[in-house]
């Protein structure tokens, strides 16, 4: 029986073997289908992380962890996990082959991904102008205009974080009303970095080998059209979490979930299912930062690591 299953290879999937099997559990394994790295390895560019002075792309960042986490004996079984469910005091895992496999504890590590729009243009300048993280990127904008594309909180919250950036924020919503915070759009436009453009839509995201040049934006009540002349354009339209794994034959869940359905956790990333942990985007209130996810990985292993000693 594995001692641990780690089902996801991401920054948490990663850290979380690197932490369980240095701390002495013997039978880990990561459940990843593809080669470990996570989403972080589609990005461009990755400055922010502590210790890593030079600026590299998300895959060249990812590669030398690899090497690393596996160097205590971390195995690596690559297939896609199709379901989690507990039988008895351990959990039973689905692979998506048929195959199944027990474990005493179980890391789920599966993250989530910004939604797209579909906006022609989107694919094409993804990670070259288009983004969808503001801490990650609003730093190359500095100075500069940029726009952003939501209604919600964290559309809002991010077009103030990047006005202390950036020269000026186009906010761009389809509706004249917002779904945010009261307080939070009060804020925002008191901001007079801040410039508010709705109804609009995003028609085409324009540019060239360089990245992003400009937005060609409709007015829906007047069907004025504008060209915005902006070098970085920020999309906020929701994020799906990867909780799949988590749904049992009856369609309910395996452990408790908010209404958006990330897994909710204490600060040890314990979930309401003992033996079963949460690491990474998945978990609610997940800052979406590589090192944060690397941080609730180790959480998460360590806990891995007290519980198999009481179990």
């Amino acid at each position: 029986m594995i001692d641990c299953a780690i089902i996801g290879g991401g920054p948490a999937g990663l850290s979380a073997g690197l932490y369980a099997t240095r701390g002495g559990v013997k039978n880990a394994v990561l459940f990843e289908k593809g080669m470990p790295g996570g989403q972080i390895t589609g990005s461009s560019e990755i400055e922010n992380y502590p210790g890593v002075k030079e600026v590299v792309s998300g895959l060249d960042f990812m590669q030398p962890w690899q090497e690393q986490c596996f160097r205590f004996g971390l195995k690596h079984e690559m297939t896609a996990v199709q379901r989690v469910s507990k039988k008895d005091s351990h959990f039973v895992i689905l692979a998506e082959d048929g195959k199944t496999f027990e474990a005493k504890s179980v890391i789920i590590a599966t993250g989530g991904s910004p939604k797209r729009t579909g906006i022609k243009g989107e694919s094409e300048y993804w990670g070259k102008g288009v983004s969808t993280c503001a801490t990650c990127d609003g730093f190359f904008y500095k100075n500069k205009e940029v726009a952003v594309l939501g209604g919600g909180d964290t559309a809002v919250e991010e077009a103030i974080y990047l006005a202390n950036i950036c020269k000026k924020v186009y906010l761009i919503h389809r509706r004249d009303g917002f779904r945010c915070a009261p307080i939070t759009l009060e804020h925002a436009k008191n901001n007079d970095k801040i410039e508010f453009l709705t109804p609009y839509v995003v028609e085409e995201i324009k540019g060239d080998a360089s990245g992003v040049s400009s937005l060609s934006i409709k007015n829906t009540a007047t069907n004025e059209k504008r060209e915005l002349v902006v070098p970085g354009f920020f999309i906020f339209v929701g994020y799906d979490v990867n909780n799949a794994v988590l749904k049992q034959e009856d369609n309910s869940m395996l452990c408790k979930c908010d209404e958006y359905g990330s897994i909710v956790v204490d600060f040890s990333m314990k979930t309401n299912v003992e033996g079963l942990f949460a690491a990474g985007d998945i978990r609610i209130f997940a800052p979406k930062q590589v090192v944060c996810a690397a941080s609730d990985g180790a959480t998460a292993a360590l806990s891995v690591i007290s519980y198999l000693e009481h179990h």
